[in-house]
């Protein structure tokens, strides 16, 4: 139910310019009549409209005008905007004041509120849209268990077809696991303003734990690996960054051709710590580009049983928090090569 003001706020500043004003005429004619018969005023003063009396009636009708006029040119912004929050409380993020009688720093907080309704409307649509996907992108896993088991309960299956079966039904569950993982880090990173537990350790031996951790994915695909890993000792959450470095190579990996070339390189560059992965695959357009770090957007739908679009926004958490940047070049055809920049941060010592 939408709840109006109880009191108009422009209402209120009427009352008060009116009472002023008002005083104000009384003060005047008061001030008339004491200097006339003091004699400092003539007498012709007093004829027809120009008595004691008229002056204060007309005064007091000046003051109302005037208040009246004041009141709608320089105190409307003020009431639309208290109207407007109203709305905005109630969930409509669509109201807008309009800013062309605010000036000044009234104009600078319409402005603003207009800047926050919209924030806040981008924000809705944003949950709105990740709701929609959360659904999506868990309803298909558990459809295709729900399915496959279905076919398990059958007598006349192959040893074959049970196999194949019960391997889709690990591998979706498997999806299904991941996937709750990563929403419950990325729901934690978002909440998450500083990184913790920082420690000083070797970004380079990182990398190569990681590539080996990915060691049956990369072989399977006879990948040839091409390494330039500097010594580079790093300040930070070494859980965290391992993050960052497994999605990135397993992602290289996961789009790379067999017998394909997977370069990873490590260095510090004007004060800074740059990793460049870089992929000889199947590329990305523009517009994939500008969306591979939205939460479960995935540019190739062969591939998108193969992820659940939550690497890359965690990756962009992760160097966020850590006051990094990453960026991605690709082409299609030609590979996709992301680099992320961290600050290289003084070695803690004892």
């Amino acid at each position: 139910m939408k709840r109006e003001p109880k009191h108009s706020f422009n209402g209120l500043l009427l009352t008060y310019l009116l009472t002023i004003l008002i005083m104000s005429g009384v003060l005047t004619g008061t001030s008339y009549m004491v200097m006339f018969f003091l004699g400092f005023l003539p007498g012709i003063l007093l004829s027809h409209v120009g008595s004691p009396f008229g002056i204060i009636g007309m005064l007091i009708v000046f003051a109302l005008v005037l208040s009246v006029q004041v009141g709608r040119s320089k105190f409307k912004p003020i009431n639309d905007l208290i109207h407007a929050m109203s709305q905005v409380s109630q969930g409509d993020f669509s109201v807008r004041v309009d800013d062309e009688d605010a000036q000044g720093d009234m104009g600078d907080l319409v402005h603003s509120f207009n800047d926050m309704a919209k924030e806040l409307g981008s924000i809705e649509m944003f949950r709105k849209d990740f709701i929609n996907n959360f659904s999506h992108e868990f309803k298909t896993p558990i459809v295709s268990i729900r399915g496959f088991a279905k076919q398990l309960e059958r007598d006349d299956l192959t040893p074959e077809q049970r196999r194949e079966y019960t391997s889709i039904i690990v591998s979706e569950s498997e999806r299904l696991a991941n996937m709750s993982s990563n929403i419950l880090l990325l729901t934690k990173l978002e909440n998450q303003q500083i990184v913790t537990d920082k420690v000083e350790y070797r970004l380079d031996e990182q990398l190569r734990s990681c590539i080996l951790l990915l060691e049956k994915q990369w072989s399977a695909k006879e990948i040839e690996l091409s390494l330039n890993l500097e010594e580079t000792r790093f300040v930070g959450n070494e859980e965290m960054m391992s993050h960052v470095w497994v999605n990135l190579i397993g992602n290289a990996i996961k789009f790379s051709p067999q017998g394909a070339l997977l370069e990873i390189s490590c260095e510090r560059q004007e004060g800074k710590v740059v990793a460049v992965i870089r992929d000889h695959g199947e590329g990305m357009t523009e517009a994939t580009q500008r969306r591979i770090f939205e939460k479960f957007y995935q540019g190739d739908s062969a591939h998108a049983t193969a992820g659940n679009g939550l690497g890359l926004s965690l990756v962009k958490r992760i160097v966020d928090l850590c006051g990094g940047q990453v960026r991605v070049e690709s082409r299609v055809g030609e590979g996709s090569a992301f680099t992320v920049i961290l600050p290289d941060m003084p070695a803690t010592r004892a």
